[in-house]
């Protein structure tokens, strides 16, 4: 007889609600490191990483970037950068 039998049957596992998919991957040069942040479509940041790992380039590979992220819907997403920096950013827009 197996050791078990009689025991309960665990509880059904209850699905979280997960976060919406990243849409935009944003790299910018900050001193001598680039930093690449993922944002959601509403320009919400949900990561930060160095934009030297091999993710990066997985996510970028076949994509075109836009130069630059200096309009106004950036501005919360990219506070801590300077003008330069935004101008000179990166902009990859992610497709699911």
């Amino acid at each position: 007889m197996s050791q078990v039998f009689g025991n309960e049957v665990p509880g059904r596992h209850v699905q979280p609600l997960h976060r919406e998919a990243a849409r935009y991957l944003v790299i910018l040069s900050s001193g001598e490191n680039s930093v690449a942040r993922l944002l959601l479509d509403s320009k919400v940041q949900v990561a930060e990483f160095d934009a030297s790992t091999a993710e990066t380039a997985s996510m970028t590979a076949g994509l075109t970037a836009t130069k630059g992220a200096t309009g106004s819907e950036w501005d919360l997403a990219l506070a801590g950068h300077s003008a330069d920096e935004r101008e000179e950013a990166a902009v990859y827009k992610l497709d699911i």
